[in-house]
C-alpha cells in the first residue's frame, strides 16, 4: 500500500491482545494495565476467552508513548526489569517456567520459596529460626501498642532481626539465603499467639495459624493456609516488589529490603485490599444477600474489593486455586456462597472477576481470623519473593534502579523569590 492511499477502515478492525503487545512494545500483560488505567479499552470475543483492541486507539497510544519517550524501557513507560523469577501469562502464571498453582497444589510454602531462590527443590524443607533472634524480634513486637497492626509488628520485627545479625551486610548468594530461612520464621514467632497451644515447630503454615486464628485448624484448613501462602510467594513485579528492588540496587541488606517491601505491601491498592474484601463479605453474610451491599459500595463511589486483576482479564489463576481448596471445607461453604453471589452481583453491570484478595476473604472469614489476617499472609508469603528479587539485584550492576525525573515544571533561569 502506497503512503498517500488512505488505510482500509480501521474502526471495525481488532487486534488481539498479543497483537496491540507487539504494536505497542510490550508484554501482554501491561495491554491490560494500559486497559486498567482507561488508555485502551477492550472488547470481549463472543464465546471466546481472549480480549480485542480498536486498532487505531492502540496507533494511538503508541504514537503517544514514542513522542513521551515510553517506549524505552520496553513495557510503555513501565520500568522493565529482566527477571527469572516469574511469568505471568494471560490466565495463568509460572515460577521459574513451571506452573505456580500446580507447585502450590503439590508442595508446602518452605519448598515453593526455595525453588523460587534457588531453581532446586528441597523435600521437606522447613524454616527455623534460632532463639536469640526470637527473643529480640518479640522484644520489639511486644513494646508495641495493642493496636498494633499486623504488618507493623512484622516490619519492627524484621527491623529488631537486623540488629541481631551483624553479618547482615553480608550480600552473598549463600548469607542471604541463610537470612532468609531465619527472617520468614522469626517475623511468624514474633506474632503475639491467639492460642495458647500455639505451635512454635512444624510447616510454617501450622505456626502462622496459631497466630491468626483461635479455632482449632483441622488438615483441610492447613493445606489452604499453606497453599495460600505458596500462591504468593511472587507476582512479578507488583508495587512492594519493585520497592525492594529499588532498595537492593542501592545494596540495602537483606532485612532491610523486606522492610521496604513490608512499608508498600499495607497500601489499600496491594496488601490491605484483601482485609476490605473480608469485611466486604462479612457485611454480605450478615445481610443474606450481596445486591444491597454491592449497592452501597457503588453509592459512595468505591470500587468492589476483591474483583478484577490488571494483569488477567478472567479469573486470577490464585483465586480459582485457593476456591477449590475451600470448596473441601464445610464451614467455608456460607463465605464461599457469598463470594459467588457478590461475582454474579457484580457481573451485571461490569465484567469483573474474583481475585485472589476475595478468596483469602473466604478462607479467613470462614476461619474466624480478623479482617487484617489476609495481608498477614500476604506478608509472610511475599517475604519469599522479596528475597528472590534481592537476590537477582545483588547480582545487577549497583545503583541502576535510578531513573531520570521528567521536568515539566517552569524553564530556567527563573528569578529568585522575592
Amino acid at each position: 500500500m502506497r503512503d498517500h492511499e488512505p488505510r482500509p477502515d480501521l474502526a471495525e478492525q481488532r487486534l488481539t491482545t498479543k497483537e496491540a503487545a507487539e504494536l505497542l512494545g510490550v508484554k501482554p500483560e501491561t495491554v491490560y494495565a494500559y486497559v486498567s488505567r482507561g488508555q485502551l479499552s477492550s472488547r470481549r470475543v463472543p464465546g471466546g476467552r481472549g480480549s480485542t483492541f480498536d486498532t487505531k486507539e492502540v496507533e494511538a497510544l503508541a504514537r503517544r508513548n514514542r513522542r513521551e519517550g515510553g517506549g524505552s524501557s520496553g513495557t510503555g513507560g513501565e520500568p522493565a526489569v529482566r527477571t527469572r523469577l516469574t511469568l505471568i501469562d494471560t490466565d495463568r502464571y509460572y515460577f521459574r517456567g513451571v506452573d505456580a498453582t500446580e507447585l502450590a497444589a503439590r508442595h508446602s510454602y518452605e519448598e515453593v520459596a526455595e525453588w523460587l531462590w534457588t531453581g532446586r527443590l528441597r523435600p521437606g524443607a522447613t524454616f527455623t529460626a534460632p532463639d536469640a533472634a526470637v527473643a529480640v524480634a518479640r522484644r520489639a513486637v511486644d513494646a508495641l501498642p495493642e493496636h498494633t497492626a499486623p504488618t507493623d509488628r512484622l516490619r519492627v520485627a524484621a527491623i529488631a532481626a537486623a540488629v541481631a545479625d551483624p553479618l547482615r551486610f553480608d550480600l552473598s548468594e549463600e548469607a542471604v539465603l541463610g537470612t532468609a530461612r531465619v527472617l520468614i520464621p522469626t517475623l511468624v514467632a514474633a506474632l503475639p499467639p491467639v492460642r495458647r497451644d500455639h505451635r512454635e515447630g512444624g510447616p510454617l503454615a501450622h505456626r502462622l495459624w496459631t497466630r491468626l486464628s483461635g479455632r482449632h485448624a483441622d488438615d483441610a484448613s492447613l493445606r489452604a493456609l499453606d497453599t495460600a501462602l505458596a500462591l504468593l510467594v511472587d507476582h512479578d513485579l507488583a508495587a512492594s516488589t519493585l520497592a525492594v528492588r529499588v532498595a537492593a540496587s542501592a545494596r540495602a541488606h537483606a532485612y532491610a529490603a523486606v522492610s521496604t517491601g513490608l512499608g508498600v505491601l499495607e497500601g489499600p491498592l496491594h496488601g490491605a485490599a484483601s482485609g476490605l474484601a473480608h469485611k466486604l463479605l462479612l457485611d454480605v453474610l450478615d445481610q443474606g444477600d450481596a445486591a444491597p451491599v454491592i449497592a452501597d459500595e457503588l453509592r459512595a463511589g468505591r470500587r468492589i474489593p476483591g474483583l478484577g486483576h490488571r494483569l488477567y482479564p478472567g479469573e486470577d489463576p490464585r483465586a480459582r486455586a485457593l476456591f477449590a481448596l475451600l470448596e473441601e471445607i464445610p464451614r467455608a461453604e456460607p463465605a464461599l456462597l457469598a463470594a459467588r453471589d457478590i461475582v454474579a452481583t457484580t457481573a451485571r453491570h461490569a465484567p469483573l472477576h474474583a481475585n485472589v484478595d476475595l478468596a483469602l476473604a473466604v478462607l479467613t472469614a470462614s476461619s474466624g481470623m480478623p479482617a487484617t489476617a489476609g495481608e498477614t499472609i500476604y506478608a509472610v508469603a511475599r517475604t519469599a519473593g522479596w528475597i528472590a528479587h534481592a537476590l537477582e539485584e545483588y547480582g545487577e550492576r549497583p545503583l541502576r534502579m535510578r531513573p531520570s525525573g521528567h521536568y515539566v515544571g517552569p524553564r530556567p533561569p527563573q528569578p529568585l523569590p522575592e
